[in-house]
């Protein structure tokens, strides 16, 4: 189809170059009556008009449509791809991207109202925590941040990195962090993507996350594994925006990945990224979820087994965010049963 189109874009594009040469040919013939050294002018500058727009449509027009077609892959239900390859403008400038690329699929989640009304800001908590905030060397950037929480045996080499929602690593996670330490004997970090910045609105914490550098992000990931030693093991967990950076993490760390958790998270789509996974992957799905629906969850699923690879998803009757108790869409029938089902897994 996108070959199709293409060559459509050829011959419309071999015509416009015709009718524009023809009209410069007119437009010459009609100053024919201009002096001998104007016309010797207007023919030159004519001419070179003529060869610069004939190759603007025959060549350039073409090349466009034909890159345009081929880079845009994904389903149309993502509203970032569908500004980007619609031709609308895009809500704000941002890098360019594959418009099948996860993380900026969920970002643009936040220029949804109804997202964003659907994620009123959490309660304040104050947990007694027994971790201590850490910085990490990150490869072409400043040092990352993170809370780490270490295991009761000091020889583990178990890890398990957290990754926050698009509020940024809060108490919340800080909380959840100490909690998988001690239930696991686990090294735990919460690794920070947004460098120190939480959001306390929904508008700041769409800001934030349309704003996360994809890039500095994986710099973060890889730092961050490297801090906890050269013999570690890494499980991976996170919920909503750190659902998909929970399995991207898995990606990017190989084969010292040997766990990964979704919680609701935007999953890869690409097979052949798929190919390269090492661990089994739990995914977490709320069946209410208006955006991690049951179609991408069912895409997920086909594109795993496509790759090969193990999926096990647990699906519950409630809604995006169901396990944060500090949030106003808790569920705790469900957050309870899945914590159970994560805690079997990472046992494991």
């Amino acid at each position: 189809m996108a070959a199709k189109v293409a060559r459509l874009f050829y011959f419309c594009g071999e015509i416009c170059g015709r009718n524009i040469f023809q009209h410069n040919e007119n437009t010459k013939t009609r100053k024919h009556e201009n002096t001998k050294t104007q016309k010797h002018e207007n023919t030159k500058t004519q001419k070179h008009e003529n060869t610069n727009q004939s190759m603007m449509y025959r060549f350039f027009l073409p090349l466009i449509a034909a890159v345009t077609l081929t880079t845009c892959q994904h389903e149309t239900r993502l509203p970032v791809s569908m500004a980007m390859c619609s031709g609308q403008p895009a809500p704000e400038t941002r890098a360019a991207v594959l418009c099948h690329d996860p993380i900026t699929a969920f970002a643009d989640f936040a220029n949804d109202a109804e997202f964003r009304n659907a994620h009123p800001a959490p309660a304040s908590i104050t947990p007694a925590l027994s971790g201590i905030a850490v910085g990490f060397p990150v490869a072409g950037g400043p040092d990352g941040k993170g809370y780490l929480v270490k295991a009761a045996s000091a020889t583990s080499r178990r890890c398990l990195l957290l990754f926050h929602e698009w509020w940024g690593l809060n108490d919340y996670v800080k909380q959840e962090a100490d909690y998988w330490s001690k239930e696991l004997n686990l090294n735990v970090l919460a690794v920070d993507l947004y460098d120190g910045k939480v959001g306390a609105t929904p508008d700041e914490a769409g800001q934030l996350m349309k704003n996360n550098d994809a890039k500095r992000s994986i710099a973060i990931i890889e730092g961050a594994a490297k801090s906890m030693g050269k013999k570690a093991k890494f499980y991976t967990m996170g919920w909503c925006f750190g659902g998909g950076w929970s399995l991207k993490a898995s990606l990017a760390l190989k084969k010292k990945a040997v766990g990964c958790v979704m919680y609701y998270g935007m999953p890869e789509k690409d097979v052949e990224t798929l190919k390269k996974l090492s661990p089994n992957v739990l995914f977490v799905h709320a069946q209410k979820d208006k955006w991690i629906n049951d179609e991408v969850v069912a895409e997920f699923e086909k594109n795993m087994k496509a790759a090969g690879k193990n999926l096990e998803v647990h699906r519950y009757d409630a809604d995006h965010a169901f396990a944060n108790p500090s949030g106003q869409r808790y569920h705790e029938p469900s957050a309870v049963a899945a914590r159970a089902v994560v805690k079997k897994f990472l046992s494991n």
